[in-house]
């Protein structure tokens, strides 16, 4: 598989968030957010997890019943970068 470059690493992260932003305040899983910008889920796992990394993302682990997911990860823009889009 050929190697990403950073820009476009970056613009796909760009994407993720504009897609986390419109969605907002759902929440949505990691598949829903691969198919959405039509790439790989482990991919945009591994985007997400750095998104998460970076504090623009929040990772949500648990069901609205409070269980916890075993195998699936939830995702939504965190409030800063929430703040951020809305501003501009």
């Amino acid at each position: 598989m050929p190697r990403i470059s950073k820009e476009k690493v970056e613009k796909i992260s760009e994407q993720i968030l504009s897609y986390l932003y419109s969605v907002f305040p759902k929440l949505v899983f990691t598949v829903d957010v691969a198919r959405e910008i039509a790439r790989d889920e482990e991919f945009v796992k591994r985007l997400l997890i750095g998104l998460e990394g970076k504090g623009l993302v929040v990772r949500v682990g648990k069901n609205s019943k409070g269980t916890d997911y075993l195998a699936r990860i939830r995702w939504r823009i965190s409030n800063r970068a929430h703040a951020i889009y809305a501003a501009a």
